[in-house]
């Protein structure tokens, strides 16, 4: 028996994105909703659902061509904004008022500006290895690899594949989390392991710089000063520099700070104490 049920939303522009939703045994649990990477999509979740769901009723959306959720005829909707409202409209779908959230990287942007957007719908935030400055060197390796991966023969070559451009990221990890990390990343679909995601998502980056967005995420996050906040940062992060955390932690003193040794971007939360640390900070 799965432990999540399958809920689909109509977005406004008619395309049905997909959501995992994940019951707690309490029916008046809180809610937490957890908000992927650019190419990530529910599975990145998983194991902390499941460590969380006796405590809050877990939702993992898949924003717009990611995984299950349908593809975008327009590549210029695969912007911040609109997963945004794409994300609200599945909060508003849901009966939503109140719900906390985790937002890895992209998914970070987005708690962000749906905290400045919707005043007081945010009730705490753990943003993990995201900042309103986002460094030039990991927006570069980034740009490097979105939509050219794949098609793969087997799940070995994907395997290999993936250890080869992120082996920096994860230095300590055995053959069997790179193996389980792939299925994370890539599907299988008519005998190919493929990326799971629409390769014109990587459009929008074409432009954009670290410093292109910077004053508008700067004034975004100028919201989340009013939500307890945990920042979790890798310490390996090629993305979060510590001087924007040092500039984060001025504009919202009261905001937690994890650091996750020997790990870059982005930590999986699943690391040793990463867990028990987000329940401890989400249920404080």
């Amino acid at each position: 028996m799965r432990s999540f049920n399958d809920y689909f939303f109509q977005t406004a522009d008619g395309l049905r994105l997909y959501a995992r939703d994940y019951p707690s045994p309490d029916i008046n649990a809180p809610v937490l909703l957890c908000l992927h990477g650019l190419t990530r999509n529910s599975r990145d979740f998983e194991s902390l659902a499941l460590a969380l769901a006796s405590d809050f009723r877990v939702v993992v959306p898949e924003q717009r061509g990611r995984g299950l959720s349908d593809y975008s005829e327009n590549a210029s909707r695969y912007s911040l904004l609109q997963y945004v409202e794409d994300t609200r409209g599945i909060i508003v779908d849901l009966g939503l008022e109140r719900l906390s959230v985790v937002g890895t990287s992209m998914g970070g942007l987005m708690t962000f500006a749906l905290a400045a957007q919707y005043p007081g719908l945010i009730e705490r935030a753990v943003i993990n290895d995201i900042g309103p400055e986002i460094a030039q060197e990991g927006l570069d390796r980034i740009k490097s690899y979105v939509g050219v991966a794949g098609p793969f023969k087997h799940w070995d070559e994907a395997t290999a594949y993936l250890r080869s451009i992120t082996a920096e990221i994860f230095p300590d990890w055995s053959n069997a989390q790179w193996s389980y990390f792939a299925r994370q990343c890539y599907i299988e679909r008519e005998g190919q392991i493929v990326i799971d995601y629409d390769r014109r998502i990587a459009t929008p980056l074409a432009t954009q710089s670290s410093d292109t967005e910077a004053e508008t995420l700067w004034s975004l996050f100028e919201a989340m000063v009013s939500v307890p906040s945990l920042l979790i940062r890798g310490e390996l992060t090629d993305l979060l520099a510590p001087g924007c955390v040092v500039r984060m932690k001025r504009m919202h003193p009261t905001m937690e700070v994890l650091n996750v040794p020997n790990v870059g971007h982005a930590p999986m939360l699943n690391e040793p104490g990463v867990t028990e640390a987000i329940r401890r900070f989400l249920l404080d």
